[in-house]
């Protein structure tokens, strides 16, 4: 069985081999595991940028469709409070009112934004905690 064998097996016992050896394979095995880790981050990013693009495009057309709707909405309570009052007067309530509810909306959807953080990708950061953890616990054990 050659070197490279015994070291891939599962508890393989690597402490008669060269240092040169053991150097030249953590070498090889630090560039696979960080291949690894930005191909599962594209991957993860991916998926991410899909579904936020695809809510943005939903998000807009609902915003579309809520301006024509406004704008519908506020003519009908003009129309109705010119019954009561002058057309501008009226046109002023309306107005006043649609734009304080505007300004409480933006000032939710800011603060849920600043809730939600940077987008990042949290497993490939996760994953890479817990190889940065192996490598301390397996160069701690290896170095005994």
């Amino acid at each position: 069985m050659s070197t490279r064998e015994r070291a891939t097996q599962p508890g393989a016992d690597r402490r008669d081999e060269p240092v040169g050896e053991l150097v030249k394979d953590l070498s090889r095995d630090i560039s696979t595991l960080v291949r690894e880790e930005i191909a599962l981050a594209k991957v993860e990013m991916a998926e991410k940028g899909r579904r936020a693009g695809l809510g943005a495009g939903m998000f807009g057309a609902a915003a579309a469709f809520a301006l024509v709707t406004l704008i519908g909405s506020w003519a009908t309570v003009v129309i109705l409070l010119d019954k009561l009052m002058p057309l501008w007067l009226a046109a002023l309530i309306t107005t006043a009112v649609y734009g304080v509810a505007a300004a409480v909306l933006a000032q939710r959807g800011r603060d849920e934004l600043h809730e939600m953080g940077t987008p990042v990708p949290e497993r490939t950061t996760e994953s890479i905690k817990e190889d940065v953890q192996w490598a301390k616990t397996h160069a701690q054990s290896n170095g005994r």
